[in-house]
């Protein structure tokens, strides 16, 4: 199964910005889409992003469109998230994975993204 290392996380302002990074450590080949998902603290993970790995398909839920920016680069196997005009909802550890999930997900250890005035 693929293995994710997740990065870039940290504590900013409300209205600041983040840039996260995700390594796929083994071949995703098979896996089509990729995205970010966020899971806040006592809550299940939350869908925030997904492209293909050609970099010119890309869906936002509502919640963060027009705020973030899904980018990958397909040679080095990286997923990145620019995330801009972040809010206390934005608040949770961030995780990337395949796309569609798999019936029995494997996660990272995930990024912790923390905005707070």
């Amino acid at each position: 199964q693929v293995q994710f290392v997740e990065s870039g996380g940290g504590s900013v302002q409300p209205g600041g910005s983040l840039r996260l990074s995700c390594a796929a450590l083994e071949r995703t080949t098979n896996h089509y889409f990729m995205a970010w998902f966020r899971r806040p603290s006592g809550k299940d993970h939350e869908f925030v992003a997904n492209i293909n790995w050609v970099g010119d398909v890309t869906y936002y839920p509502y919640s963060v469109k027009g705020r973030f920016t899904i980018s990958s680069d397909n040679a080095k196997k990286v997923l990145y998230m620019q995330m801009t005009k972040l809010t206390p909802e934005d608040t949770a550890v961030y995780y990337c994975n395949t796309f569609p999930l798999p019936s029995q997900p494997a996660w990272g250890q995930g990024t912790q993204v923390t905005v707070s005035s």
